[in-house]
């Protein structure tokens, strides 16, 4: 049998009652410096954001990292991160493993969630069996790999952020995008919202939601910095840098849609507007441009500039008000929608979680073009690649 080379990849497992989450990360070199400190970091960024229901301000998130590490840094083996529900022993008995019956069947399905459809496609009568994997809650497991990711990347000089630029009808109207020594003052920002005048008006959307048991969506921006050159590929339909990223950003629950660049904009323009002119820098040695159109990618390989993607979700169809129409699986009659506890919004948070992703498309991507089974090769080979661009 053919040896096939390691890839970056990661697995979660966990639903959102149950004893805890756990996520297997594959393929990172030996040598990374990694704390449980770093990972819980990134965990608390993801409960952020104002109109976040209860559960995210009495919830905390215990961390064991399993496998994978010793003493501080990476072995090159499988990493497991086990992240412990401290809710746990009020859903013991509901979600048991063991032979039995739960308490209570939810048989109303929620619009909008993925109630219905999975328990048609799985023939199951309770939307419990569906809805817990479903949960917005697996991805925790995400950021806490996305932690690994981003010190993967930091090691080669990229970083990733986000920022919220829209929370329903309140958009941000500025066109100065935030860096990384921003991220601080985001993070501070109850929406986590680079414009501080727009800030103020999500949150009074937010509120306006609230008073009347109503959900919102938004738009997440992510930037990612000190992408090289040469991340991705233009050959097969699985390669290509932005193909790649639409899946793992369109992965995350209720987005709905993704742009790279400008993104719906683009299409609109001619194409002497559309396209980013390229320029060369005789003191760097390096290639340059003008505007960044494209987001950072063309065709499927990344161009060194700044990489810019766009999410937008959709509302939360759980809502704290019982107005959704549905029908009872068993009885086939009109009702309305069971209602799981629920934030009114988290556009914040899905912020977070698109950086983790962001983060391990890019991780993976620049492991695939340096290789190395420790971190120094990996870091060696990619000043190597850069020094030879400069010819």
């Amino acid at each position: 049998m053919r040896y096939s080379k390691a890839v970056l990849r990661f697995l979660t497992a966990g639903e959102s009652h149950g004893k805890g989450l756990s996520v297997i990360v594959d393929g990172v070199p030996a040598g990374l410096a990694v704390t449980k400190d770093q990972i819980a970091d990134e965990l608390a960024r993801r409960r952020l954001g104002y109109g976040r229901g209860p559960r995210m301000r009495f919830e905390r998130d215990e961390i064991t990292l399993l496998s994978g590490i010793r003493h501080g840094r990476t072995l090159g083996s499988p990493i497991c991160i086990m992240i412990d529900n401290t809710e746990w022993p009020k859903w013991e008995t509901e979600m048991s493993p063991d032979p039995g019956e739960p308490s209570k069947k939810l048989t109303a399905p929620r619009p909008g969630h993925a109630d219905l459809a999975g328990m048609q496609k799985y023939g199951l009568d309770d939307a419990r069996d569906i809805l817990e994997r479903a949960s917005a809650r697996e991805t925790a497991a995400r950021v806490a790999a996305g932690a690994i990711f981003k010190l993967l990347l930091k090691e080669i000089d990229v970083f990733v952020l986000s920022h919220i630029i829209g929370v329903g009808a309140a958009l941000s109207e500025t066109t100065r995008r935030p860096g990384m020594a921003d991220l601080e003052s985001i993070d501070a920002s109850e929406v986590r919202c680079f414009d501080e005048a727009a800030a103020a008006r999500m949150v009074a959307e937010i509120k306006a939601a609230a008073k009347v048991g109503d959900s919102l969506g938004g738009i997440a921006e992510v930037l990612a910095y000190g992408v090289p050159v040469g991340l991705g590929s233009h050959v097969h339909y699985d390669r290509k840098l932005d193909a790649q990223l639409a899946m793992a950003l369109m992965s995350i629950q209720a987005i709905k849609a993704v742009e790279l660049g400008d993104g719906f904009e683009v299409a609109k323009k001619r194409g002497s507007e559309a396209h980013d002119a390229i320029f060369y820098d005789e003191v760097s040695n390096s290639y340059g441009r003008e505007t960044s159109h494209a987001g950072g990618i063309e065709g499927g390989i990344s161009t060194g500039a700044l990489l810019v993607a766009r999410l937008y979700m959709k509302p939360l169809a759980t809502l704290n008000r019982p107005v959704l129409k549905t029908v009872d699986v068993v009885t086939k009659e009109e009702t309305v929608s069971f209602k799981e506890r629920t934030d009114v919004t988290a556009v914040p948070a899905m912020g977070v979680v698109a950086e983790a992703m962001t983060a391990f498309v890019l991780a993976k991507e620049a492991l695939a073009k340096f290789g190395g089974d420790s971190i120094a090769e990996f870091v060696r080979n990619k000043d190597s690649y850069i020094v030879s661009l400069a010819g």
